[in-house]
């Protein structure tokens, strides 16, 4: 007999988390008894292993149990693509993404369902991390990164909002349609649109393994966020250009006053030197802006697929068996 009750999917993708399998299952069959006595839904566990070098998909196929499948990705394509991947597989009435490595609570994941089964207005509710613990720099910069990104735009990207959320159905069919090939999902997210709210909450002490963002891997995904969804960087450049011009214009009627009212000796080499390096490093760096924004541009003309797919492996009691997937 079929199963008429509404069905949850929670997508969660992970990357050399083999350590922490055991204890993220355990977490999702907690979730899952909770979600089932609560709201009387069904769930099903869709976790990605985006190219893990470790053996923890074989770790999670033994450690889940109910309905569950791991879509294990060709090699390691990023965060961003794994999510994608998940929403591929996803069928649910709503989907629940969080982090494998334990940092997303189970108390926050059933009181963002319980605002949008209570909501029907609302098609998304998303945690936002008030970074109680963040650094008084780090806080400042991020409040700078979510100002410029955010000037001159038609939506708002959330401060602090990341992956963890949960969507309605068609939130999810209408994300899946957007093929980016370099992701960012905080915009996609809030360029999408729908009605959304935030909860905000904060994230648990790592107790596994070690996180795999460095400060450069910020950096970098902090630039594929301007380069995707932002203008602001090239405008900066190209102000700081003017200004620069007009520097050279007032230095130069200065130069031109003195030495034709005062015969002032013009300085050679040091005021050359000063204008050939201010002007080769604005150029430098506007060179490069806008490499960066031309190799995003080349990267979508490619029109290669966003990632590809190993093999999918599936529960007993996983239902529509996708073709290539194999039996855990």
């Amino acid at each position: 007999m079929a199963d008429l009750r509404q069905k949850l999917d929670i997508v969660a993708p992970f990357f050399n988390e083999a350590q922490s399998a055991p204890a993220f299952a355990a977490l999702l069959d907690r979730l899952e008894e909770a979600v089932s006595s609560r709201f009387g839904m069904a769930v099903h566990k869709i976790l990605v292993d985006d190219g893990s070098l470790d053996d923890g998909a074989r770790r999670f196929s033994q450690a889940l149990s109910g309905s569950w499948e791991i879509v294990r990705l060709s090699r390691n394509f990023g965060k961003e693509v794994a999510v994608l991947a998940g929403l591929d597989q996803s069928r649910g009435d709503m989907v629940l993404i969080m982090d494998s490595d334990l940092q997303h609570s189970m108390n926050i994941s059933l009181k963002m369902i319980a605002e949008l089964v209570e909501s029907p207005d609302i098609d998304v509710v998303y945690a936002q991390n008030d970074r109680r613990e963040a650094s008084w720099r780090r806080s400042q910069l991020a409040r700078l990164f979510y100002s410029l990104i955010n000037s001159s735009q038609r939506f708002d990207i959330p401060e602090n909002a990341g992956d963890f959320r949960v969507m309605r159905g068609p939130v999810v069919r209408a994300l899946t349609s957007l093929r980016d090939k370099r992701r960012f999902n905080k915009g996609l997210f809030a360029w999408a649109g729908f009605r959304q709210k935030a909860i905000p909450y904060s994230p648990e002490n790592r107790p596994i393994g070690t996180s795999k963002w460095s400060r450069l891997n910020l950096i970098a995904f902090s630039l594929e966020g301007f380069t995707s969804f932002s203008v602001i960087p090239l405008r900066i450049i190209s102000l700081s250009g003017m200004l620069a011009a007009l520097a050279g214009v007032v230095y130069g009627a200065k130069v031109f006053f003195e030495v034709m009212f005062y015969g002032v000796a013009v300085p050679g080499y040091p005021s050359l030197m000063v204008a050939v390096v201010l002007l080769g490093g604005l150029n430098l760096t506007l060179l490069g802006l806008i490499g960066e924004y031309v190799w995003v541009t080349l990267s979508e003309s490619k029109d290669r697929p966003v990632y590809l797919v190993r093999d999918v492996v599936l529960s007993e009691t996983a239902h529509d068996k996708p073709p290539g997937a194999s039996r855990g």
